[in-house]
């Protein structure tokens, strides 16, 4: 039984070209140039903060990123940045009686930002609250801890299998791999997607896995 949907954030509930759009105009490259770039170092296996190191080496990225928020271009979200399926699936899944929670690995200040958006969901939680971030098994211990329930009766969704379904698969949760964006396109296929227990192509889906 499935008593608890644990669902990333980036590219599986919003967007992430307005963040990257605003590293690109502080760092002073095209949007494009910064885009391949994350999809560059993505691809290799590495982090996507390793893009930012690209353009500018040695870069401070907590530093840069206050820098911002001082010069009024941070970190923003609106209802805009949603995906389509993100409402009217949530409110679906909670209808079926399960536990709705969203942890993926954003800063203090999303998090904040999510909670305003007064999702149809039980929990936000952020790994910049947490000090622990994905792949670390420690976030996923801290994701059962919020969602009070077996790992086993626990479904995490994400798109990218290193971050999201390949470690919360290692932590005993079953998983759900979302074909969203580029991560969720580009490792569509593999064996490591493979090896979750649903693979999706949408979050409506998700309300006829927790009732299955």
């Amino acid at each position: 039984m499935i008593r608890t949907v644990v669902l990333d954030v980036g590219e599986t509930l919003i967007r992430d070209d307005r963040g990257w759009a605003a590293w690109a105009d502080w760092l002073g490259v095209s949007r494009h140039t910064l885009s391949a770039l994350v999809g560059a170092v993505v691809a290799q296996g590495r982090d996507n903060a390793e893009a930012l190191r690209l353009v500018r080496p040695g870069i401070d990225i907590a530093a840069e990123r206050a820098a911002m928020e001082v010069a009024g271009v941070g970190e923003q979200l609106s209802e805009s940045d949603l995906y389509p399926d993100v409402r009217p699936a949530l409110t679906a899944l909670r209808e079926t009686g399960v536990r709705v929670i969203v942890a993926g690995n954003q800063t203090a200040r999303i998090g904040e930002l999510l909670r305003d958006l007064a999702l149809p969901v039980d929990a936000i939680a952020a790994s910049g609250e947490w000090g622990v971030a994905k792949p670390d098994p420690a976030f996923f211990v801290r994701v059962l801890e919020l969602a009070g329930t077996a790992p086993g009766e626990t479904v995490y969704v994400g798109d990218h299998p290193a971050n999201d379904t390949g470690p919360a698969k290692a932590a005993g949760l079953r998983t759900a791999h979302l074909r969203r964006g580029p991560w969720g396109h580009l490792w569509s296929g593999t064996a490591e997607v493979a090896a979750a227990d649903w693979q999706v192509d949408s979050l409506h889906d998700l309300a006829q896995i927790a009732a299955s």
